[in-house]
């Protein structure tokens, strides 16, 4: 559950173009505590929490609705978050999100063309582009 949180925190942060640094004043934290609430590896005590979504613009409630069903979802809720994390993800979902839905499935298509397993023999070598 702090993973997810942390991942929550990220996303918010990270959507609204705040950097760790500008978070940590705001809570009065180091941004390397920033860090390690963001990577789950530091439990968020509720009334830095309240600090942190104040900062970040929203409720609290809207950070912890990661949470919510958690014994259910938490697999496929952390994986997607998990995957938030990679970086350029967050850059990479806001262009999509700019495209006209024709262009989303084409891309959605070359990607998956890029990303398709390959035989096994051809997976060790490369191929020149002339």
């Amino acid at each position: 559950m702090d993973i997810a949180l942390g991942a929550a925190v990220r996303i918010r942060r990270r959507t609204i173009g705040i950097s760790q640094e500008a978070l940590a004043e705001q809570c009065g934290v180091s941004f390397q505590q920033i860090q390690k609430y963001e990577n789950g590896a530091n439990r968020i005590s509720f009334s830095r929490l309240v600090q942190i979504a104040r900062a970040l613009q929203c409720r609290v409630v809207d950070l912890m609705d990661v949470l919510d069903g958690a014994d259910r979802e938490a697999p496929t809720d952390l994986d997607m978050l998990g995957r938030m994390r990679t970086p350029g993800a967050l850059e990479l979902l806001t262009a999509y999100e700019k495209l006209p839905p024709e262009s989303r499935s084409a891309l959605v298509g070359f990607l998956r063309t890029l990303t398709a397993d390959r035989p096994a023999e051809a997976q060790g070598r490369t191929r020149e582009v002339a």
